[in-house]
């Protein structure tokens, strides 16, 4: 039987057993997260975006350590576009839209370079990756049929953006009754100001939609040492 875990998260406590926890990690692709991607061609700062990999990097590194599931999500589409509504691919004035040619292949289509995952946080053998064509990964997916058959109850999520994927995510693994715990700075968005308030809103109302703490916090339970004080 495993021992349970706590840190310290905002509004309370996080409890968690590492064996029914799973590291969910969303759409970091390069696509997203890369020079030359279609995050950069709508005309966002993608450092902003790159800054979440190293602390994501080294939970990942922890998680695997500690033989936790991990879980891997990329947004995009079929190549015929089948899956894409109109609506999502109007939306807005980008220079280039969904399944346009671009320095990475075609624009979020499944299968080309700019769609898989960045190098850095490459999925290693035996982790899921889920394909999803919407933000929230429970969408037109079967991830919540994998977390229910293998026992997971928790989920620790990271990845971009905060205010889109993220949150979509987080509200849809909530009204599945996943607790959730969101790594405040393996999270982020090209916009500070909403990802900010999505972090707000996560842990608003005495944890509405889940908990929210630094990746310190995290390693240092999975560690068994306490926490380094926040800053």
């Amino acid at each position: 039987m495993t021992a349970l875990l706590k840190l310290d998260a905002d509004p309370s406590p996080f409890t968690f057993d590492p064996a029914t926890t799973a590291l969910l990690v969303i759409d970091m692709q390069r696509d997203f997260v890369e020079p030359g991607g279609f995050g950069e061609t709508l005309g966002n700062d993608v450092t902003l975006l790159r800054a979440v990999i190293p602390p994501l990097r080294a939970v990942l590194d922890a998680t695997r350590a500690a033989g936790m599931t991990v879980i891997h999500t990329r947004e995009g589409h079929l190549p015929d576009l089948s899956d894409l509504p109109p609506a999502k691919l109007r939306r807005g004035t980008p220079s280039l839209r969904i399944g346009d040619p671009g320095p990475k292949g075609r624009i979020l289509i499944r299968g080309e370079y700019g769609h898989d995952i960045v190098d850095e946080l490459a999925p290693i053998a035996g982790e899921l990756v889920v394909d999803k064509p919407g933000k929230g990964s429970f969408y037109a997916t079967g991830l919540d049929e994998v977390l229910r058959s293998t026992g997971v109850t928790s989920l620790v999520v990271t990845g971009v953006t905060t205010e889109v994927c993220v949150h979509t995510t987080v509200r849809e693994a909530n009204d599945r009754g996943y607790e959730c715990l969101v790594l405040a700075d393996c999270v982020g968005s090209y916009f500070p100001q909403f990802h900010q308030a999505g972090l707000a809103m996560i842990a608003a109302q005495g944890g509405i939609f889940g908990w929210v703490a630094p990746s310190r916090a995290f390693l240092a339970a999975l560690a068994g040492r306490p926490a380094l004080p926040q800053t």
